[in-house]
């Protein structure tokens, strides 16, 4: 049974920098074509952030993000990663890791296989 557990998310302020990981203790993380971040703010639904291909050639970002945050892998070390810059208070959310095993509709939740637990973030104005 594949186990993904997040770390990385905090308290900071609008501006600051964090990088999240994602860990996996199951199969290895090239068994993976996607490997993706979405989030979940209080009463909302939980929506796409970015994804990478199982090379780590292609990424994807929601266009929020884009330019602020950047998602990157390590298959060797079966961990995932976001780099999150210029936070802002709309950020603020839980952030969950997701694996998939096929390689289309990056951003489409339904459609991936294993999830962590989620890790906070709070960005304060």
């Amino acid at each position: 049974q594949e186990q993904l557990v997040e770390s990385g998310g905090g308290l900071v302020q609008a501006g600051d920098s964090l990088r999240l990981s994602c860990a996996s203790s199951g199969r290895t993380f090239s068994s993976y074509a996607l490997l993706a971040w979405f989030r979940q703010a209080p009463g909302k639904e939980r929506e796409f952030v970015a994804a990478i291909s199982r090379s780590g050639e292609l990424t994807y970002y929601e266009d929020s993000v884009k330019g602020r945050f950047a998602v990157s892998r390590d298959n060797g070390k079966n961990t995932l990663y976001l780099q999150m810059n210029s936070l802002k208070p709309e950020d603020t959310a839980v952030y969950y890791c997701a694996a998939r095993y096929h390689p289309d509709y990056f951003s489409r939740r339904e459609e991936y296989d294993y999830w962590g637990q989620g890790t906070q973030v709070t960005v304060s104005s």
